[in-house]
């Protein structure tokens, strides 16, 4: 890196206070530096660059109140910063469908990921921070994969990202998916219990795979609408795994039409030439106990007119 174009961060150790105890060390430091690869933060951690309470850790140390962290001198690229586009962080503020003085909710349209990333330069952590400072300490509270669109919750501070992060470990916030399967199913329920483990192949994608010794994973299917060749879910998680209903239902032979993963590409070549120009899979509803009104909330983010539009077409 060109220094005379950097900024440096110097050294320092920082106590880590209530507000930020609970939180992993990677998503920490990713968001105190902010400017940097996060190849780079995960390089800082291997290597013992960081350190709390003068020893090493791994990456998915969490913070506890009075953590004395240590943080390396690093430079900043200031000439290579660049910020969202004006029209995206326009889509990220029309997605929002719920907001209180907790937590966002949006309908995060499908195509735009998360977290920057993967060659992905922003996501849509990075666009609700470029948009104000009321957004900065924004905390992604799940994810959502790329092409997957819906419900996607994100808090306002650490506290409330440690209550709702609490909640899910209780199996206290519900999810359901809308999903368009390739085949027709006969049956009108399906449950399917099959462990999941990540795996990493030679090209360093990741994949996940139904495996013994993997997670225990459940998806529960509702059929919904059943047209010549395909057939409409609701989806409800009782666990929540990477990839998990990509994968569950490629393993009963209904995969995830426009899943370029683990879909039939043959499926996926029809459906495309029929108008689907994205993988049919949609995070419809959450529900759980608001962590500020204590009140139960149901946010359900409604399908885009275009996939509403291709299933009327699959009707007719």
């Amino acid at each position: 890196m060109n220094q005379i174009h950097a900024k440096k961060i110097n050294s320092k150790q920082i106590v880590i206070s209530v507000d930020n105890a609970g939180q992993r060390i990677d998503n920490f430091l990713i968001r105190y530096f902010g400017k940097i690869p996060k190849s780079r933060v995960y390089q800082m951690l291997r290597k013992g660059e960081v350190r709390i309470n003068s020893g090493r850790i791994k990456q998915t140390y969490k913070l506890v109140e009075g953590d004395i962290l240590r943080v390396p001198p690093i430079y900043l690229d200031e000439q290579g910063e660049t910020i969202p586009s004006r029209s995206l962080q326009q889509r990220i503020a029309d997605s929002i469908i719920f907001e209180d003085e907790g937590l966002i909710i949006i309908n995060k349209p499908a195509g735009i990921v998360v977290h920057s990333g993967s060659g992905q330069s922003h996501g849509v952590i990075e666009t609700f921070r470029a948009m104000g400072d009321s957004y900065k300490k924004l905390e992604l509270v799940h994810r959502l994969d790329k092409d997957t669109s819906g419900c996607l919750m994100l808090a306002k501070s650490i506290p409330i990202l440690r209550q709702l992060h609490s909640a899910m470990n209780n199996d206290e916030i519900a999810k359901s998916y809308s999903a368009l399967l390739a085949g027709r199913i006969a049956d009108k329920k399906i449950t399917i219990d099959a462990p999941l483990s990540k795996n990493t192949v030679s090209s360093g994608e990741r994949m996940v795979t139904i495996n013994e010794n993997g997670k225990s994973a459940m998806t529960k299917l509702s059929r919904e609408r059943v047209f010549q060749s395909a057939t409409l879910v609701n989806i409800k998680l009782i666990t929540g795994r990477t990839h998990q209903i990509r994968v569950h239902t490629a393993s009963i032979d209904h995969p995830v039409i426009g899943d370029m993963k683990y879909g039939d590409r043959i499926i996926n070549r029809e459906y495309k030439k029929k108008g689907l120009k994205r993988m049919f899979l949609h995070a419809k509803t959450l529900k759980f106990i608001s962590p500020v009104s204590q009140e139960p909330l149901t946010i359900d983010a409604p399908l885009e007119p275009k996939l509403c539009q291709f299933l009327e077409q699959l009707a007719d």
